[in-house]
């Protein structure tokens, strides 16, 4: 299989396209990459390119975008709409075949340390490349723009950068880092009132109590207000449901959604699971699209037999490698669960005799699916995790400032490792609730499966549970982890009072 890295470079112009014709013509300069996609926005002044290639492709390419960009965009001279502290003002890194997110990182931070020392350009790293737990959020680093950040990053140590100068040049400074896929999303509303998108992003952003995974700011774009967003987990938080709240929102101020855009490229799968959301296929399965049966019908031998299945998650399971492993493993018993849970309440959707519980069912169904497709992305998030955490203790450590940042890699490194198992742990103690609901409730006749799926959520919980304590407890200073173990303990606490009521349950309609 061929390595694939996507490179999404963000640079603060748009207005002059002769400028952006030049930094894709650096990037088309690298024979092992391919541009993917161009989007610019006048009213932001801002413009997002897409490419992938090899590895050693994707970094060159990316540096040779940062060197046009710093000599082409004075930040003295730059308006917009959108946030920005650099000329080229994010560079994120994302695996997408044969890679990992350990790769990605290394990508970052060798061409963080080439930018900072060849150009003199200040460079923080940022998401799963961040040295600082507070510079893994991207609006942390952003805090206060180019003229903020120029009057701050000399003698404030807080805002030193990773890499290159304490001191802004007119290209200003730029954030490297690795992450997962994003979609980059925008809603405009029938207003031009852009007190309202900022209410509306306020309550959608995760930072402000809104949807987990959402990044957003209310702009005025084209004389019209707009919910612009970033969308980090589309499979965690799907792009339907962001819609659907912002449309919820924006009812309460009586407008609506006038249309949505997006900025750069979509992963199919993100738009198949809308498409599901809104004309509401509950069987849907993806084998049932034209395109993938015909692309995807598998590789075939010589002889025009089908070839060997590749390894299940059993077979990775049982391999002799550290990933997947524990963490993994608990995030699928808990995705069995749910999917125990989902089946139990289709079975009880249209049965006469539980029609006063219908309606009940439906929301289990639809609650279940979604933790479903969040424990299920958790299986690779967690092995992807442990990956960043073993390359984080391969870091160079020769000398003091070395020493430092190895040693702040590995404490962050292991604080996100420990959150996966954290999250996982909540959804199980969700889908508990859930696997109670319909063991009460729902078909008796599969209250075997209700109970199943509890045992497996279970099970779930007390896995992640091991793995949040063991990383917490790998921290020389563990004090960091406390909230996560209060956390764990008081979900613990949880599961224990639902085991009991569904011992009861058990025993009144199970007979046993």
């Amino acid at each position: 299989m061929t390595t694939l890295i996507e490179c999404i470079p963000n640079f603060s112009e748009a207005r002059r396209p002769e400028i952006i014709d030049q930094i894709v013509a650096a990037i088309q300069s690298v024979s092992e990459v391919k541009l993917l996609d161009r989007s610019s926005d006048f009213d932001h002044n801002r413009t997002v390119l897409t490419f992938a290639g090899s590895p050693a492709g994707v970094e060159e390419a990316a540096f040779r975008a940062i060197k046009i960009a710093a000599e082409l965009i004075n930040l003295d001279q730059h308006t917009g709409a959108h946030p920005r502290i650099g000329a080229t003002d994010v560079c994120p890194f994302v695996p997408l075949s044969d890679a990992t997110m350990a790769d990605c990182i290394a990508i970052a931070q060798r061409l963080g340390k080439r930018v900072g020392s060849e150009l003199s350009i200040p460079v923080y790293l940022y998401e799963a490349a961040a040295t600082r737990a507070e510079n893994t959020n991207l609006e942390n680093i952003r805090k206060g723009q180019y003229e903020g950040l120029k009057l701050e990053i000399e003698s404030d140590p807080n805002r030193k950068p990773d890499f290159g100068p304490s001191k802004l040049g007119t290209a200003g400074a730029t954030v490297i880092g690795a992450r997962n896929p994003l979609v980059a999303f925008n809603v405009y509303l029938t207003t031009d009132d852009v007190t309202i998108a900022k209410k509306i992003a306020k309550s959608i952003r995760h930072s402000t109590g809104g949807l987990r995974y959402v990044k957003g700011l209310g702009l005025l774009v084209d004389g019209r207000a707009q919910v612009s967003m970033n969308l980090t987990n589309f499979r965690e938080t799907p792009v339907a449901r962001v819609v659907e709240t912002i449309r919820r929102e924006a009812k309460r101020y009586g407008v609506g959604i006038h249309h949505s855009e997006l900025v750069g490229l979509i992963p199919q799968e993100a738009l198949v699971d809308a498409a599901v959301w809104y004309t509401q296929l509950d069987q849907f399965d993806k084998e049932q699209i034209l395109e993938t049966r015909l692309f995807d019908s598998g590789p075939q031998t010589a002889d025009g037999q089908s070839a060997p299945k590749p390894a299940s998650f059993i077979d990775e399971l049982a391999a002799p490698t550290p990933t997947p492993g524990g963490g993994s493993a608990g995030a699928f018993a808990g995705a069995m669960a749910a999917g125990l849970v989902s089946m139990v309440a289709g079975l009880t959707i249209g049965k006469k005799k539980y029609a006063e519980v219908e309606a009940e069912m439906q929301a289990i169904r639809v609650v279940a699916e979604n933790l479903r497709a969040e424990l299920t992305q958790a299986v690779d998030d967690d092995a992807a995790s442990f990956e960043v955490v073993m390359a984080t203790f391969k870091l160079p450590k020769d000398t003091e400032e070395q020493k430092s940042t190895r040693n702040a890699a590995i404490i962050q490194a292991t604080l996100n490792a420990a959150h996966i198992p954290l999250n996982v742990s909540e959804d199980a103690v969700k889908v508990m609730g859930l696997a109670l609901k319909c063991a009460k409730h729902g078909n008796v006749n599969a209250i075997s499966d209700s109970m199943s799926g509890f045992a497996m959520a279970r099970a779930a919980l007390t896995a992640a549970g091991y793995n949040v304590r063991i990383n917490v407890h790998s921290l020389e200073d563990k004090s960091a982890g406390d909230k996560m173990l209060k956390e764990l303990a008081d979900l613990e606490k949880e599961a224990d009072k639902l085991e009991k009521e569904i011992r009861k349950v058990m025993k009144d309609r199970g007979g046993i």
